[in-house]
């Protein structure tokens, strides 16, 4: 098949197009102005702020089997307004595929949103019903849902991996309360290249990401540094106060991943059950215990 994988060039994104390439798939991508000169042949140019109307994707998803949509921001910034990148383009994009009745098209979305008042979850939430809406309608789709991605190059990741290689970590109070359950990024984009393999009727219409088992941030945080061979470092906690205070000081520091739509993610559980992708990959996902191994 021929697929277009929006936000081709971010964490996420690549490992989904080298997955679908090693599958045989041709892959073209859908890229932001900032990752133009990179283009290769059948790639597309987008505005993901400004590309909100059906008509515009049209043309773009004509010959297009199917369409992987992989795009998301932590930020909500003029240049990417999260409103426009996480609701209303991907509606453009959903109501073009159906129109033009492709094969199937996989929304990434995110696990533990349902609860999140913060603009991330309410942008990401409102993507969700539009595709219903479109699927309602006839459009073949996934709704993809994963836990944490932890892999090699990923923003969240990096953190994790810093925190993990202190002596004295402090974490905020609900690294130790809410649940999360961390998938490869690699399982990930597997799972996603393994529905397009499947026969259209055979396809899922949703899919949690998971690994096989929950753990507190906190937990996890002390799985990385024992992966690294280290000695248990000292764990403290940050009070909810100065938790949130340091989030609103992350909202200024655009180089990190930590700000107040971290917080809101970490503060619901991020946990579901793992049968869907063990089915789609044949045996059962790699454990948050083992992660490295891979990283």
């Amino acid at each position: 098949m021929k697929v277009l994988v929006l936000g081709g060039k971010g964490f996420i994104g690549r490992h989904i197009t080298a997955a679908l390439q090693q599958q045989g798939h041709q892959v073209v991508q859908g890229v932001s102005a900032r990752h133009a000169q990179s283009l290769q042949p059948g790639d597309v140019v987008v505005d993901y702020a400004r590309d909100t109307q059906a008509d515009v994707w049209l043309p773009r998803l004509d010959g297009v089997d199917a369409v992987v949509n992989a795009v998301g921001v932590l930020r909500d910034t003029a240049q990417r307004p999260m409103r426009a990148v996480h609701t209303d383009t991907p509606a453009a994009v959903f109501e073009a595929a159906r129109r033009l009745q492709l094969a199937h098209l996989v929304q990434v979305s995110s696990l533990g949103i349902s609860l999140n008042t913060t603009p991330y979850g309410i942008t990401k939430r409102a993507a969700e019903q539009a595709l219903q809406t479109q699927m309602q309608a006839g459009l073949s789709a996934t709704l993809v849902r994963p836990s944490v991605v932890f892999g090699k190059g990923g923003d969240s990741s990096n953190l994790f991996l810093n925190l993990a290689r202190l002596p004295v970590c402090v974490l905020p109070a609900v690294a130790w309360r809410t649940q999360i359950q961390p998938v490869h990024v690699l399982e990930l984009a597997q799972s996603i290249a393994r529905i397009l393999a499947l026969p259209q009727a055979e396809r899922p219409t949703s899919l949690d990401a998971v690994g096989p088992q929950a753990v507190p941030l906190s937990g996890f945080i002390a799985s990385l540094r024992a992966q690294h061979q280290r000695k248990p470092a000292l764990m403290l906690k940050l009070p909810d106060g100065l938790t949130k205070a340091s989030a609103k000081v992350g909202d200024w520091v655009p180089v990190t991943p930590w700000g107040s739509e971290a917080l809101g993610l970490l503060s619901h559980d991020n946990v579901a059950d793992a049968a869907g992708i063990t089915a789609l990959l044949g045996r059962v996902p790699t454990h948050y215990s083992q992660l490295m191994q891979h990283a």
